[in-house]
Formats: structure tokens, sequence, C-alpha cells
């Protein structure tokens, strides 16, 4: 080896190795969650951010360290946890990575009861901790396009949200939403509550409205009216619709305007103008947004950010907690 090649090499494996230690480390709390797997593999993806050092639950993955929660947070430098354990088990969780002094993502909805939830929060925001809600459709091109038009006033003033996300649930997914007091409405519909809080804030009013499908008492076709002063929003869960996942919608509709993305997670817009506006035509125009092919990554290169301290989380505590609420009033949990 020339002394040429020698410093070459020593370059790059001291670039190599800085860059190893700039990652952050993340570990996962359970299995359980509809999205762990997801999640995982989203993290691991990320090679030049996360260094996945551990998995707590009832299953493993491959390459990745099985621990005790204990051993985890005994991780030398741990700075985030995902916890993708039930729904039952989740707030308590979150609340002792907390404790831990972790940065927490969580899983939706995120707890069964409210006054669990806000307590956790409010814990987090006090002690300077991000917990950042699974919410995927936050990290969406469409969504954020969506959410500039409403902040940049491109639809006028909104006067109504219509949303919908069904799928037909198999029988183990009628089961498990068949053991939650919210049904399909609560384990699914926070997604899309979470979108419309994100733009109209927290409603004055809350209607709930179960029409089951099935024989079974499943509530398995759900819908909401969130009403606000000068607007309402329409929520349907339909979980027995066979073409639930083509039809999932969210349409805002407002004084100027309306922008409409179908099918939910596509990226496909639809938006109509009463006045042309810098690139786009007065009238209706159809258009296509790349969706990454990730459909978590953007939220842990997010998180990332927010845990190195170059921004802040967009969605507070306060937020947060006004969906939980929404989420529980709208599935009638809550009256």
């Amino acid at each position: 080896m020339t002394r040429r090649t020698f410093l070459a090499a020593a370059s790059a494996s001291a670039a190599f190795a800085n860059a190893a230690s700039d990652r952050l480390r993340i570990g996962q709390i359970g299995t359980e969650h509809a999205h762990a797997g997801g999640k995982m593999e989203a993290i691991r993806s990320l090679t030049e951010l996360w260094e996945v050092v551990g998995v707590t639950g009832p299953k493993g993955y491959e390459g990745v360290k099985s621990m005790t929660v204990e051993e985890l947070f005994a991780v030398p430098d741990l700075k985030a946890v995902a916890v993708e354990t039930t729904i039952e088990a989740s707030c308590e969780m979150a609340q002792r990575c907390i404790e831990a002094g972790k940065h927490v993502h969580l899983d939706k909805p995120g707890a069964l009861q409210h006054a669990e939830f806000k307590a956790m929060r409010l814990a987090a925001e006090q002690k300077g901790l991000t917990v950042q809600m699974g919410y995927m459709l936050r990290y969406n091109p469409a969504f954020e396009l969506l959410f500039q038009a409403v902040r940049d006033g491109w639809l006028g003033e909104i006067t109504e949200i219509d949303a919908a996300m069904g799928k037909l649930a198999d029988p183990g997914t009628r089961q498990k939403i068949g053991q939650l007091e919210g049904g399909g409405l609560f384990e699914l519909g926070g997604h899309v509550i979470d979108a419309v809080l994100t733009i109209l804030g927290k409603p004055v009013a809350v209607s709930g409205f179960s029409t089951p499908a099935g024989s079974d008492g499943v509530k398995d076709n759900q819908m909401a009216v969130l009403q606000y002063a000068k607007a309402t929003a329409i929520i349907r869960c339909n979980h027995a619709d066979p073409f639930g996942g083509p039809r999932r919608r969210f349409n805002v509709t407002g004084t100027e305007g309306t922008l409409e993305i179908v099918p939910l997670e596509s990226g496909r817009v639809i938006l109509s103008l009463t006045q042309a506006l810098g690139s786009y035509k007065k009238g209706t125009q159809t258009f296509q947004l790349e969706v990454p092919k990730g459909r978590y990554d953007r939220e842990f290169i997010d998180l990332a950010k927010i845990v190195r301290g170059e921004k802040k989380l967009a969605w507070d505590a306060a937020h947060d907690i006004a969906v939980h609420e929404t989420l529980l009033r709208a599935s009638g949990i809550w009256s």
C-alpha cells in the first residue's frame, strides 16, 4: 500500500466513523401494534440517522437484539424509543420512557383513558421531551400541500371537511376492534381527526354515530360530526367496505376553493380555485405528487431533526390532547 493509498483509506475510515458516531440511538418497545413492523423497517432503513439498539416484545426482528425494557433504558446515550405495544399498554409505556428521559414515537391512538394520555403528554412537554404521535398523514406530501393551502388562504374561509377512512376488516381485525369500546373509529379514525384539528383546531361540539353492518355487535360502521363556529367536519370509518382503501379521501372546502385528496395516501390531488393562484389555474385541476416509498420514513427523518434540536415538532401537547379527546367523543366513548 502506498502512502497516498494509506492516507485515502484512513480518511475514508475516519469519515465512516464520524458518520456512525453522529447517528442517534433508538429502540422499540413492543411489537404488537399493527404498524410495529413497518416502523422498525423505516428506522432501520435510515442508517445515516438512526442506530437501532434493540427491541422488546413477544416477537423479535432478525438482526435486532431482543432485550427487556430495563436493558433498553440502560443502553448508553439512548435518545428515543418507538412505542409499538398494544393500545392498552401504550400510554403507560410512553410515560416510562419519559421518566427515563427519552423522546417518544407513540403509535395511535395513544391511550384508552384521556386523563392518562393528557398527563403523559404534559409530562413530556414539561421535561422538554417530544412525543411524536404516529399519524403518518402529517408527513404525506398531499397533506403537507393541504396544510400550506389552508395556512396561506388559498381556499378562503373553511366551511366543510369530508373525510373517510375505511376498509374491509378480516375476522382478526373485527375481533380486535370488537374489544374496543370505541370500535373501528377509535382504532383508525385518529389519522383523519388529527388532520382536521391541524386545519380547524378543537371543535366546539362532537357527535358520534354507530350503525353496525354486521350481526356481531362490532362497531364497524361509524360516523362523527365535528362542529365549529363556521364549519362542520364529517368523519366516516367503515370497516365493512370492500373498496375501503380506494375510497379513502379527505376533502376540504372553503369560500374560495376546494382541495381533495383521494385515495388518502396516494398523493393524488384535485384542486379547484375561484381565482388563479401562482402556477395553479382558475377552475379545477388534478395532479399527482410524488409519495416516498417508505410509508413511515418521513416521520423518523423529522424525529431525528427534533432530537438533534434542529427544530420543534409542529404538533404540540395541546393539539395532541385535543385530538385524543375528540377521538374519544367521535367514537362514542366520551359523551
